[in-house]
């Protein structure tokens, strides 16, 4: 098996591509270790010392390391369990994920055709491009104009995020959809 690594726009935080499907629908956020009760793969990375993150898209996983580890250590040891897990037959998910619709927030209210243009613009445009760079980003809320998006693997904690709602994600929204007056992330 050989498992390519790509760096992210997040310094802490790699992409690793093991040339086959990771998850067939949807993406998976582990922000601790405490998260990893459904999925073996997820657990076994965390066993590596310094990892306090995992995402799993489609056909990519990505890793965050503590700022007090380097990634010549971590890697290897990452490679390692990701090799491991798949060498085991093991599953990376245990049964089935209960998932809102495309991994967005459901939302009810009288703005319900806005929420749709905003989760439809996110799906076609913004998404693609963010998983490219091992996150994902999805609809949270909105409310008054403004919409809470939740910011997720590469993504979560990147330096460049502020500046990627706010020039990128805001802009393209307000463009679209005048109703849209603001973007803002929330904590999962």
């Amino acid at each position: 098996m050989f498992i390519q690594t790509e760096p992210t726009p997040n310094p802490a935080t790699l992409k690793f591509l093991p040339g086959l499907a990771v998850l067939e629908v949807g993406t998976a956020d582990f922000p601790n270790a405490e998260a990893t009760d459904a999925s073996p793969l997820a657990r076994r990375i965390f066993a590596v010392d310094g990892v306090t993150g995992v995402f799993f898209g489609h056909d990519f996983i990505t890793v965050t390391k503590a700022e007090t580890q380097d990634w010549m250590h971590v890697k290897p040891a990452v490679l390692g369990a990701i090799m491991d897990h798949y060498q085991s037959g093991m599953p990376v998910m245990d049964g089935e994920r209960p998932t809102a619709a495309g991994g967005h927030a459901e939302h009810t209210g009288e703005d319900g055709d806005i929420v749709e243009q905003i989760k439809e613009l996110l799906d076609t445009r913004v998404r693609p491009a963010v998983a490219q760079d091992g996150g994902d980003i999805t609809f949270h809320g909105f409310d008054r104009g403004i919409v809470y998006l939740h910011m997720q693997g590469a993504c979560a904690g990147c330096p460049s995020s502020t500046l990627t709602l706010k020039m990128g994600i805001e802009n393209l929204l307000r463009h679209y959809i005048p109703e849209v007056l603001e973007v803002r992330p929330v904590a999962a």
